[in-house]
C-alpha cells in the first residue's frame, strides 16, 4: 500500500475517539456471552457511518501496550497477539487481518519526535486485544490499515496529551486515531458493587470530555482527585488513551457515543467522540 503521509490534505478534518473496548475477545464469544456486548458492538459497528468515509488508515492506541518511548509498529503484515487467559481455546486462533501502513509508521514517528517527545519502531509487534476486538465490530472485513502507537511508560497524563497533539494533524489526512481502553478498569470489583463508584466516575468524565476544551484537559490531567477515581482505574493504563484521544481534538467539542449504567452486572461504562460526525455542524 503507497501513503502519502508529509502533507496536511484539503480533506475534512477527521474526529478522534475513545472506545471502551470490552473484555478479551468478545467479538469471537457470542455462543458463550449472548447478548451481553450487543450495546458495545452497536455502537462501535456505528463509527463509520459517524466518520461518514473509510478512513486511509486508522491509528490505535491501546491500553495494552506500554514501551519505555512513544514506540509505533510498523509490521506491514502484523501477527495476532492473545494477551489474555482463562477463555475457550477457539479464541486463542482468531484472525483479524488487517494491514499495517510503514508509511504511517514513519508519519507517526517523525511527527512525535518533531514534538521533542521520545519515539521508536516496532517491526515485530502484533495486535493485541485492545485493538482486535473493537476493530471486529468496526470494521469486520478488515479492509482498513491500522497502526498501533504504545503508551509510555508511566502513564503520565500531561505527556500522553502533548502526544495527541503532536498527532493531530493526522486527522486531515485521512487518519483516524483512535484511543482504546475501558471507562471503568477494576477488575476486582465487578457486579452489583460496582454499581456505585462506577458511576460516580462515568458521570465525572462524561461532564469532564464534555466541557469546554480549556476545562477539559484540566480536569483530565487532574483525574486522579475525581470521585472514584482510584477504584475506577486502581491503574490508569485504560484510560491513558482518553488523554491521547483528548490531545489530538484540540477545540472540538466532545460528545458520549455509548453507554452502558449495568454492564456486565452493574458497571457504568461509556465511549466519545472528540468532533462532529459526518452532516453535523462543526
Amino acid at each position: 500500500m503507497t501513503m502519502s503521509m508529509s502533507t496536511t490534505t484539503t480533506r475534512d478534518t477527521l474526529p478522534t475517539y475513545f472506545i471502551s473496548h470490552g473484555g478479551g475477545p468478545w467479538p469471537w464469544m457470542k455462543k458463550e456471552m449472548g447478548n451481553a456486548y450487543a450495546q458495545l458492538e452497536a455502537a462501535l459497528a456505528d463509527m463509520p457511518r459517524q466518520i461518514g468515509r473509510t478512513p486511509e488508515a486508522i491509528l490505535m492506541v491501546s491500553a495494552h501496550w506500554e514501551a519505555p518511548a512513544f514506540t509505533v509498529m510498523s509490521n506491514p503484515k502484523p501477527p495476532m497477539i492473545y494477551d489474555y487467559g482463562g477463555f475457550p481455546e477457539h479464541t486463542y486462533h482468531v484472525h483479524y487481518d488487517a494491514p499495517g501502513s510503514p508509511a504511517l509508521a514513519r508519519r507517526v514517528q517523525g511527527l512525535v519526535e518533531a514534538a521533542g517527545l521520545p519515539a521508536a519502531f516496532d517491526p515485530e509487534r502484533g495486535f493485541d486485544h485492545g485493538m482486535f476486538s473493537p476493530m471486529a465490530a468496526m470494521y469486520p472485513k478488515a479492509e482498513v490499515p491500522v497502526v498501533q502507537l504504545s503508551l509510555r511508560r508511566g502513564l503520565d497524563p500531561a505527556e500522553h496529551v502533548a502526544l495527541g497533539r503532536a498527532l493531530a494533524p493526522l486527522r486531515d489526512e485521512n487518519v483516524l486515531i483512535v484511543g482504546s481502553g475501558l471507562s471503568y478498569h477494576n477488575l476486582r470489583n465487578f457486579g452489583p458493587q460496582a454499581r456505585e463508584p462506577s458511576k460516580a466516575f462515568d458521570d465525572w468524565l462524561t461532564e469532564t470530555v464534555e466541557a469546554a476544551p480549556a476545562q477539559r484537559i484540566e480536569r483530565l490531567l487532574a483525574w486522579s482527585q475525581a470521585p472514584a477515581a482510584r477504584i475506577a482505574h486502581p491503574r490508569e493504563e485504560h484510560l491513558i488513551p482518553l488523554m491521547v484521544a483528548a490531545g489530538a481534538a484540540g477545540p472540538d467539542a466532545g460528545v458520549r457515543i455509548y453507554h452502558e449504567d449495568a454492564f456486565m452486572g452493574g458497571l457504568a461504562v461509556s465511549s466519545y467522540r472528540f468532533g462532529a460526525a459526518a452532516g453535523e455542524a462543526a
